[in-house]
């Protein structure tokens, strides 16, 4: 008499069948997600133990391994609901609350703003996690032919990135700017607000260059690279002055478009 296999509890254990398999391909996006998690977890506690300069490298990290898991989701053809939602909680946690934590440490920690620093850090993790979600409702809306080359608001890795200005700064050498907490405080809630704001910001996404600009646009990659690698904080401050920038022409370029289309 044929009996079936049982687990613990007694009940029926049902055969591995070929529908309940997956393939490797498709597990490889959500454990880039999770290697970003990782830094994000690993740079709150360098944070905590006072080691700037690694925690801002493991947030720069997260950065780059966000924009890799979408891209090999894409090439693999392996975008599911499941890695979407993954992602939005490492973005929430890397781009909000790891860098909010890392500018408390680093600027309010020791300082007699340490409320309003604590507040302005707080508001950064509360808008990121406001941005994303409205991204998420968003994508359930096609967008318009123009509006696929904008983000509304400013895009979490963008935040973290705009919100770790006055650390990047204090890093170069200007140790002085922990005078100015106040001051910071009042940018950090101004970013803040920019990620929630309705003002259209530049997507390279659906970017495209001619093919005569090409080499132009290698050699200024490879320039990139070799300035992150020597001065890294420099390299920073100067992409958040030139995104800050771009702020208005996509605004205005933006404005154009729709008025046009009217």
């Amino acid at each position: 008499m044929k009996t079936d296999r049982s687990d613990k509890e007694g009940s029926p254990v049902e055969p591995l069948t070929p529908e309940r398999r997956i393939k490797v391909r498709h597990v490889i996006p959500s454990l880039v997600t999770v290697f970003a998690i990782c830094a994000g977890l690993t740079s709150l506690r360098m944070s905590i133990e006072g080691n700037i300069s690694a925690a801002l490298y493991l947030i720069m990290l997260a950065v780059f391994l966000d924009a890799a898991d979408g891209k090999l989701a894409r090439f693999l053809d392996t975008a599911s609901p499941f890695g979407a939602e993954l992602d939005t909680l490492a973005d929430f946690f890397n781009f909000g609350i790891a860098p909010g934590l890392l500018i408390y440490s680093a600027l309010y920690h020791a300082s007699e703003y340490q409320n309003l620093g604590w507040l302005s850090c707080m508001l950064l993790a509360i808008c990121c996690a406001l941005r994303l979600a409205r991204f998420n409702v968003g994508l359930s809306i096609p967008p318009k032919a123009g509006q696929r080359d904008y983000f509304v608001g400013v895009p979490a890795p963008a935040l973290a990135s705009l919100a770790l200005m006055p650390v990047f700064m204090s890093l170069v050498g200007w140790e002085s700017i922990s005078t100015y907490a106040h001051l910071v405080a009042v940018y950090e809630i101004a970013v803040a607000l920019l990620a929630v704001s309705m003002i259209p910001t530049f997507s390279i996404k659906h970017a495209s260059v001619s093919k005569n600009h090409f080499p132009m646009i290698a050699i200024g990659s490879a320039i990139l690279v070799i300035c992150l690698m020597v001065y890294p904080w420099h390299t920073f401050i100067f992409a958040n002055v030139m995104y800050l920038g771009s702020l208005p022409i996509s605004y205005l370029r933006e404005r154009k478009y729709r008025l046009a289309e009217d």
